[in-house]
């Protein structure tokens, strides 16, 4: 391939760490023909990107920060423009998202402007006979769909937390270009974020989620502190079923429907383990369950499984994670 775009995200103006993914699946394609090919990472804000500077280290040899006015929240209409119109003028092959909430909106908007298909939500791709091969989980990830695109550019959006970034260092040149573009009719006009210090589950290092076997949302407590017992590296998570029970807002959902996490350390604490649930977590370096029912799916892809009550279990857990941390 003799050029890739890697569109990366950022909030408040500080690169999110899934752009590191999004380069480094960028490079693979790059390099897949040969290693001839260039790597340009575009963002898109109303003004300087902390963290940009290092993407050089990922394998990007140019960034391009295209700014606007508009572009300090997400303008779906805008960005999509802005992101087609540099895809058209700098003849790439690929056009590289993540599946984040943003990345499947945007995706489809501008593989809509190119005229080209869309593969959304892969888990591997690569370069074969100079088509894009991509595999995609069907059926909750009980099976992978393998798929040839061709056209171009290709568009893609990868899953997050599945492709482990790479050093892969370049001169990583920078580039920063106002663009005129209008955002749209749709404007976003407040952003409601979530409680000051609460870690987003899908960059989390450790993870811990709750399901039914909490009986009632104000049980939840009990993993809010084993969460604060690790020093501020965990967040709380929550299965589907809670999330519908409105026990916990979706931005802490772990599965399919919701976020696919991949932390060193990943409890699931009252979760049967349904295929939903298993798709967005069974990544997971180490998985420790615990539930009172011993026959629970979730044991099946535990590396380590408790059986008992819950409520006597993670308090003690607590007791000891907060001793070994001083």
């Amino acid at each position: 391939m003799s050029g890739v775009l890697a569109v990366l995200e950022q909030r408040d103006g500080v690169l999110r760490k899934v752009s590191h993914e999004v380069v480094t699946g960028a490079r693979r394609l790059a390099d897949a023909s040969g290693g001839a090919g260039t790597v340009d990472a575009v963002v898109l804000a109303a003004g300087p990107v902390r963290g940009t500077d290092a993407l050089g280290g990922f394998g990007a040899d140019k960034v391009i920060t295209l700014t606007n006015g508009a572009f300090g929240t997400y303008a779906p209409e805008g960005c999509a423009t802005a992101i087609a119109a540099r895809a058209t003028s700098g003849r790439y092959d690929a056009v590289v998202f993540t599946a984040s909430a943003t990345g499947k909106d945007l995706a489809p908007r501008v593989a809509a402007k190119l005229g080209v298909a869309l593969a959304q939500d892969i888990t591997d791709l690569a370069v074969e006979g100079g088509a894009v091969i991509v595999v995609h989980p069907v059926y909750a990830g009980k099976a992978l769909l393998k798929l040839k695109l061709t056209g171009t550019p290709v568009v893609v959006s990868l899953r997050p937390n599945v492709f482990t970034p790479v050093q892969r260092p370049r001169a990583g040149a920078a580039e920063t270009v106002a663009v005129e573009v209008s955002a749209g009719r749709v404007r976003v006009k407040q952003v409601k974020a979530a409680e000051a210090g609460a870690l987003d589950v899908g960059e989390a290092p450790i993870v811990i989620s709750g399901g039914r076997g909490l009986k009632e949302p104000a049980n939840f407590k009990v993993l809010e502190a084993l969460a604060a017992s690790f020093g501020g590296r965990a967040a709380v998570g929550a299965s589907r079923a809670v999330v519908d029970a409105g026990w916990r807002p979706h931005s802490a959902q772990v599965g399919q429907t919701g976020k696919t996490v991949s932390p060193t350390l990943y409890i699931a604490v009252g979760i049967s383990g349904a295929i939903q649930h298993l798709a967005g977590m069974r990544t997971s370096k180490v998985i420790v369950a615990i539930n009172k029912d011993k026959d629970a799916p979730i044991f099946k892809v535990a590396d380590y499984g408790i059986v008992g009550d819950l409520f006597e279990i993670v308090p003690r857990l607590t007791e000891e994670i907060r001793k070994l941390h001083g």
